[in-house]
């Protein structure tokens, strides 16, 4: 009996209702936006279709599809989910309806622009989902640079900032080398699979091979390989120092494209980490381990420190992101189960507090015409819902016990006090660094008397709080359970542990010599 193809559906209905939006004629604004958002909630319902219907504890790779692509290159149009990407898919199909309501009024005034943004929105949507559930890595490729189009018209042409166009040819640039480099190691990754049989695109393949050692491949061929993939993989998380695109991009965006980027899109660099650069090449990745551990430190606390410093509301938020990924990618590289699963649950929620908390700011920039910090006060007074769920997104950001992102950075600072303790030490210091920025944040915008120009600003809109209201429940929930997510996810890190061939290290205990009546034990 032939099954539905359910991942098919998932990224080919966001891709048709992108070219069905397009061609909207001019008069029809408004039924392009509800045709992108029935869209979008029709892709919703496949991702819960999915998840609900992935058995925790089958096979690794479910609802797989394969089909002959280019032959005679070894490619194929092969998906499957595990639980890694199952949540990561849930994520992306829970934000961008939300994400369509945020920016209903993003298409600008151009007598095609709601159409062409919703269009571009649906087709970064339809791109990252088929990265996602991806078994190819050629099919893997393809996509994982094909978003970038969509996302720097996103950027340039509907972004709200002065310098919009220059951000997105930034982010353009930045992430084009970063797949110029990736593209050779894809290249020779194929030709080391053929100088030992036939060669090969399948991740799975590639693998197995891998694992029973029948690559025979030198060492350093490996390293230079893995080399071309986290530099890829790193620019598009980012990591530092590759990061410097994303505050550009994130402030000349409108809000709900630069969650869309950073929320979901640059969540496909991490995934691509935990799948790809560790699984095809586990001892390369296990000889880079101590580097990357120390720039994903670096990175957690200099995003925390220059988020301090700023004085734009929206650049303080992409600066959070920045430590917020370091968070995610020393976790991966740790090599721990508790270090892993965090990051990937780390994933779902800073889609969801980074979400909530960039798009209220959003919503009250576009009230008062600035994203200078020094032109707000007083706000909870004239608009206490927005300020309360402001309130709320803040403290997700900064880990507070209860709330969904605090067990994810707490799974990957225990993770890696199992092997690194040095830098669990220093991670830990961004737990300071982020109730200093983000309450401080809170005080000078929310807090206060009202300052002269914002005794006008009115509390959130039903439209708004409909977009709000599911990721603050969401945040709350998670925060107090999050283990239905765990469930899904620690199958396939356990398999991914395996793959490598890594296991938790021993926790270990000083003994210290007993004391005697005469004294210490000598």
């Amino acid at each position: 009996m032939t099954t539905f193809p359910w991942l098919s559906a998932l990224w080919l209905v966001p891709l048709a209702g992108a070219v069905v939006v397009i061609v909207v004629p001019p008069a029809g604004r408004q039924f392009a936006k509800w045709l992108g958002l029935a869209v979008a909630t029709a892709v919703l319902a496949l991702a819960i279709v999915i998840t609900v219907g992935f058995k925790t504890g089958g096979a690794t790779y479910q609802f797989t599809e394969s089909h002959s692509w280019i032959p005679a290159f070894g490619a194929g149009y092969t998906l499957g989910v595990d639980g890694i990407a199952v949540v990561l898919v849930l994520l992306t199909a829970v934000l961008v309806p939300l994400l369509m309501l945020a920016g209903w009024n993003d298409g600008g005034e151009r007598a095609r622009g709601p159409q062409g943004y919703v269009a571009l929105t649906l087709t970064v949507e339809s791109m990252v989902l088929i990265s996602l559930v991806s078994l190819d890595v050629l099919l893997f490729y393809v996509f994982f640079e094909a978003m970038l189009i969509p996302m720097y018209f996103l950027i340039g042409g509907f972004g709200e900032g002065a310098h919009r166009s220059r951000a997105a040819v930034k982010f353009l640039l930045y992430n084009l080398f970063g797949g110029l480099i990736m593209l050779a190691a894809v290249i020779g990754l194929y030709v080391v699979t053929a100088q030992h049989g036939s060669g090969t695109f399948d991740f799975r393949e590639i693998v197995t091979a891998v694992q029973s050692g029948r690559l025979g491949v030198d060492p350093a061929v490996l390293k230079a390989l893995f080399g071309g993939f986290m530099f890829a993989f790193a620019i598009k998380a980012p990591l530092w120092p590759f990061h410097r695109w994303l505050p550009d991009a994130a402030v000349e965006s409108t809000p709900a494209t630069a969650v869309l980027m950073m929320a979901v899109m640059d969540k496909v660099g991490t995934f691509g980490m935990l799948r790809y650069c560790l699984q095809l090449f586990p001892d390369a990745s296990t000889y880079f381990r101590p580097l990357i551990v120390v720039l994903s430190v670096i990175g957690v606390v200099y995003g925390a420190v220059v988020a301090i410093g700023q004085t734009d509301i929206m650049r303080l938020i992409a600066y959070t992101s920045i430590s917020h990924f370091g968070f995610i990618i020393l976790g991966i590289f740790v090599m721990t189960s508790q270090g892993q699963s965090g990051s990937t649950l780390y994933m779902v929620n800073h889609g969801l507090s980074t979400a909530a908390v960039f798009l209220i700011a959003g919503f009250l920039i576009a009230r008062r015409g600035t994203r200078s910090i020094a032109a707000f006060g007083g706000v909870q007074k004239v608009a206490p819902v927005m300020a309360g769920t402001f309130l709320v997104a803040a403290l997700a950001t900064l880990s507070l016990p209860g709330l969904a992102p605090f067990i994810s950075e707490f799974l990957v600072l225990v993770g890696t006090f199992n092997r690194y303790w040095l830098a669990t030490a220093f991670g830990a210091t961004a737990l300071v660094l982020s109730s200093i920025y983000m309450l401080w944040l809170y005080q000078r915008v929310m807090a206060g008397p009202v300052r002269e120009g914002n005794e006008r600003i009115r509390d959130l809109v039903p439209r708004e709080v409909v977009v709000v209201a599911p990721l603050i429940a969401l945040l709350v929930l998670l925060g107090f359970y999050p283990k239905p997510v765990l469930d899904i996810i620690n199958p396939a890190v356990g398999n991914t542990m395996t793959t490598i061939g890594q296991h938790d290290p021993a926790p270990t205990v000083h003994q210290h010599a007993p004391r005697t009546a005469e004294g210490p034990r000598r």
